[in-house]
Order: structure tokens, then sequence, then C-alpha cells
């Protein structure tokens, strides 16, 4: 989520989605049964971050004081296109917030783990245009959207202030190949930021100092943050650009990959994230015929095939951020592609 107001920095290609409608009963091809439109309440939905236990997929977005939606709004799904708002997870604004945050007004860009027997939800708070800013932690035992009160506030894991040159919002909690866990986070100021969790408790280790994944030049926009891991290599997915500027929105998503969770992360061509460099995956779409502007804050949810979940602005909808959910494949190098969208990049049988 956009932060900081800098000069606009635009990218302006294509975005293609084919979206359709599956109606009950009616099998789809082959090559369309990946584009399912959502359905249901998927609007508004501003930096989803999903997870799956038992029959459920979980999502959980952005939420304001002044929306109906409550803190970090609750959806659910049996299959990623049908949707349902489930309440929220905070009625209210964590008390340790109004001192570390003056002004916060929501709470942002949540993501969610399991470890163990437990889940975890991170979430940022902030105010726009500053990095006074916190991400905090909340655990529950089971996900039950009938018991919002089962969560418990752990309080922040860490926090920047006008002195710190990163921004603490926009967290990924990630378990490496060696179990240790980690957090990345950041937007704007010096880029992306990868901290090492206390493993028993999800907060920040006792003495771990934040590293850099990946920066842009000014006025560049980069963060939301995504690490997963697949084969010999991390990836480490972003957002370049402006969003919240709904059909003005020149968000974009990139990617890059690295031997180590520490990095360096490079694009295809092995330009280092740190140099601002990041394939992308998901264009922009500002051409006038468009119908979804800025497409970002990425999710992805690891399956046969993997998902990759995130919002995008509408234009039939008056620029509104709305949910989607399209398939991830793999080019034959181990590079992350969106179906109906790189087609000419020959994809893993």
């Amino acid at each position: 989520m956009r932060r900081r107001s800098r000069g606009r920095g635009g990218f302006g290609r294509l975005f293609t989605v084919v979206a359709i409608t599956q109606a009950a009963g009616c099998a789809l091809s082959p090559q369309l049964r990946h584009t399912a439109a959502v359905q249901g309440d998927v609007v508004p939905v501003h930096d989803p971050a999903i997870i799956r236990a038992g029959n459920l997929y979980h999502l959980f977005a952005t939420g304001h004081l002044s929306q109906k939606t409550g803190m970090l709004p609750w959806r659910t799904s049996e299959d990623l296109v049908h949707w349902r708002f489930r309440g929220a997870a905070f009625p209210e604004l964590p008390g340790w917030t109004g001192e570390t945050v003056p002004g916060a007004r929501g709470l942002w860009a949540p993501d969610i783990i399991r470890v163990g027997g437990e889940y975890r939800l991170y979430y940022s708070v902030s105010t726009f245009g500053k990095n006074q800013s916190a991400i905090g932690l909340a655990t529950a035992a089971r996900l039950d959207p009938e018991m919002p009160s089962a969560w418990t506030d752990k309080g922040p894991v860490i926090a920047s202030t006008g002195a710190d040159d990163f921004n603490a919002i926009d967290p990924n909690a990630f378990v490496d190949r060696d179990g240790r866990q980690w957090l990345v986070f950041g937007s704007f100021w010096s880029g992306l930021k990868l901290v090492e969790l206390d493993p028993a408790t999800g907060l920040r280790k006792f003495g771990a100092a934040p590293v850099s994944l990946a920066r842009r030049p000014v006025p560049g926009a980069i963060e939301a943050p995504f690490l997963i891991r697949r084969g010999g290599f991390y990836y480490l997915f972003a957002s370049f650009d402006f969003c919240c500027r709904k059909l003005d929105s020149s968000y974009y998503t990139v990617v890059g990959r690295a031997r180590t969770v520490q990095g360096p992360y490079a694009d295809r061509s092995g330009r280092t994230m740190l140099d601002g460099g990041g394939s992308v995956v998901l264009h922009a779409d500002l051409e006038p015929e468009g119908r979804w502007r800025g497409p970002g804050h990425v999710a992805i949810l690891r399956g046969r095939p993997d998902r990759i979940v995130f919002h995008a602005y509408d234009a039939h909808n008056e620029g509104a951020s709305t949910l989607q959910v399209r398939a991830l494949d793999w080019t034959r190098d181990g590079w992350p592609v969106v179906r109906d969208y790189s087609k000419d990049i020959p994809l893993i049988p």
C-alpha cells in the first residue's frame, strides 16, 4: 500500500486477464479452467493475505476505522472463486498503537502464517506519508470467523520512526529451508528489509538487525514484499510504483531470486534488486481499454497450480479495489508467469 507521495513513475504495459464466470454445472475447457472470475464479497479488497485451513481458504485485507468491514476484514471461500465476508479480526485498533503510531486510523497489509499449532497474523500500523510505523502480531489456535475474539494481540514486532531510513509496514513471514523464521517488510524509503524472528514467539529475535534485500533509486517506489522457496531458489516478489490512485494507479509486480534467503536477489537479466532490478510478473495496464489497473501487493498460495492473489483497480467499477486470484505457472528455467499473460514463454508441461 502506498505510504508516500512522490513523482509518478509509470510503467504502461498491458496486463491481460481473461475473466469468465463459472456457471454451475458448466465444465470449463482445460485452457480456461484457471480463469474463473472471483464472485461474492470481493470489493473492497486491498493488500490481501491468504491461507488454507482445512476445507476453507481464509483471506484478510487492509481495514480502516471509516469502513464497515472493520479492522482486517475476514473472508472465506471453499474454491477460491466464491467469497463470503465473515467479519473482522479486530473490532478496533489494539491499545498499544495509539502511543506507537499516533493518528493511525486502520490496520494495513496483513500477512498470515501457521507455525506448529498456532496461526500468526501480522499487520501494519501507520499513517500516509510517514514512516512512524509498526508491525504487530496476533495469534490464534484456530481460524474461526465466528470467534474473532480468539485472536490474542502480542504487540509490536518491529517499529520505525522518522529517524530510521526504513518503513516498518507490509510484513510477510517466512520459514527458510533450515527452519529459521524471517520477516520481510518495507515500503518506500530505503526499500525492503529482512529481519529474523524468534520461532517460539513470532516476535523479532533478540539482537536481530534488519538487512536490505531490495531498493529503487528515488523517486522509484517499492513495497509489499513476499517470499517463497521453490527448488533451489528463494523468490522475492515486490510491488513497484504507485497504488491507491484508483484508475490512475501505476502499481506493477516484479520478482527476483537468490540462492539464500538473505540474497542477493536478481532478475532474469542478472540485475540485482538492490540495484533496482526485478522481472515483471504483472504489468500496470495503463492502456485505455484495459479493465484491471495497478495489480499488486501479491500473496502466493502454494498448490497445484500455485496461485497469485492480489488486488487490482476495476475500470468497470469506478476504480474499486478488487480481489484477484490467478494461476501462477513456471517457465522451464524457473521463473514465475501468470497464465494467459506470457504465452510466448514455454511452461513446464
